[in-house]
């Protein structure tokens, strides 16, 4: 806009200038007009592009909130069922290992009976406390498979306390990452409520500021993804372990239950054979007291022999001292005087016979005397070996029990091993 000066004298034109500046004035006024015209015109073309622009960018933003929410909501989804599965797989892991625990106890209890029954069989006396019998091998060996099955069973058991701590961590990353997702739907699901004519909406002081822990939309996705992932791993590692633990429970239990048999016809046979070597030494023993009955009877006998012989030697001896005493040449050695002379000798070494006899009929007496001693004696450690392994038998038939029934059908075996009795029973 020109500035007038007034007070000063104006200074005269002529015509053609005058008609001149008309022109110019008529021409920047028509200039300024399109200017305006066209200023107007794109001031209307950008107001149009700009409130389409704007009404895109917000109803695009409105569709990547809406969009962010769903995928929020899926994964919520899908980690909470994931947090579902690990605490489903801890209650039955637990579970597991309290079995697999409370057979451990039950070996516990098998490996000291084993060894108090070997304790037991070490108090047999003389010569049935044999160096290694078949109930002792036995014995010795089903000790060495409880521990070898009870280092199994607790190796077992503390891998799944490892496998626990690790379903344990990942139900607290879980949980965590489920809770940071719902604070985040509720932000974005407050977003997608506001509107430009909302009471709340403000200026914000630097907005286009990025926070020093944002991460990517990729690495959001990947430790989605991840979580999800090491979950399913812990859950597959933690069924593996599972049916290895049962699976080493069967096999403990039917190894165990095959060696439980081994040693109890072992010890049965055992039993046999005691009892009937304790039977032979039984016969035995009377068969010896039947002899030294007989021995004694005939030592009995030759004593009243060597009596019966005192008087025929008493007889022939006096007959000889009576002879003696023939006067003159009567006194020969004629046959009446051999007669006798032979008679004495024989009686004397009848006698001296029939001594021995009496003193072998009395060593062999007290032989057999001794020996009864030991067959007694023998008896005695027969009946103590019987009462021990008797006694075994009553302390492992209480281990008996503690098996299952084996199934009697095959359909019964394969409902027992899958655990379906109950769904079984309701149907």
């Amino acid at each position: 806009m020109s500035m007038v000066t007034f007070g000063k004298p104006t200074k005269h034109v002529a015509l053609p200038e005058w008609y001149a500046r008309t022109r110019e004035m008529c021409q920047t006024a028509d200039t300024r007009q399109s200017d305006s015209i066209n200023l107007r015109a794109e001031g209307r073309q950008l107001r149009g592009e700009t409130a389409i622009k704007t009404k895109w960018d917000t109803y695009c933003n409105d569709s990547r909130l809406h969009d962010r929410v769903t995928e929020l909501s899926r994964w919520q989804e899908v980690l909470e069922q994931c947090l579902q599965a690990v605490e489903n797989e801890t209650a039955k892991l637990t579970e597991e290992k309290a079995i697999t625990e409370r057979e451990l106890e039950f070996l516990v209890t098998h490996l000291n009976t084993v060894a108090e029954c070997i304790r037991q069989r070490d108090k047999r006396y003389g010569n049935d406390l044999v160096l290694s019998d078949k109930g002792d091998a036995e014995l010795k060996s089903e000790l060495g498979v409880i521990e070898h099955l009870k280092d199994l069973l607790a190796s077992k058991c503390h891998a799944a306390w490892e496998e626990q701590n690790r379903l344990s961590e990942v139900r607290i990353k879980l949980q965590l990452d489920i809770g940071d997702k719902k604070d985040t739907l509720a932000v974005d699901k407050e977003n997608c409520k506001m509107t430009k004519h909302c009471a709340g909406t403000s200026y914000k002081p630097n907005p286009l500021r990025i926070p020093k822990r944002c991460i990517p939309y990729e690495a959001w996705l990947e430790h989605s993804r991840y979580s999800k992932l090491n979950a399913d791993n812990e859950i597959s590692a933690s069924r593996r372990l599972r049916e290895a633990m049962f699976s080493l429970r069967e096999k403990s239990r039917n190894d165990l239950q095959s060696q439980h048999d081994s040693t109890d016809y072992a010890l049965r046979h055992r039993i046999y054979e005691t009892q009937r070597e304790k039977n032979e030494l039984q016969w035995q023993h009377q068969k010896i007291m039947n002899e030294m009955e007989k021995m004694l009877k005939e030592v009995t006998n030759l004593e009243q022999a060597v009596l019966d012989k005192t008087n025929s030697v008493k007889l022939v001896e006096t007959r000889l001292e009576n002879r003696m005493f023939r006067p003159g040449a009567e006194l020969v050695q004629d046959d009446a005087q051999s007669g006798l002379v032979d008679e004495a000798l024989q009686l004397r070494q009848t006698c001296q016979d029939l001594f021995k006899k009496i003193d072998d009929g009395k060593a062999t007496y007290n032989a057999l005397e001794a020996h009864l001693i030991c067959l007694d004696q023998d008896v005695i450690n027969k009946e103590h070996t019987l009462m021990t392994d008797l006694r075994c038998l009553k302390l492992r038939s209480a281990l008996k029990r503690c098996y299952q029934a084996d199934p009697a059908t095959q359909t019964e075996r394969n409902i027992q091993l899958t655990r379906v009795a109950e769904e079984v029973s309701q149907s």
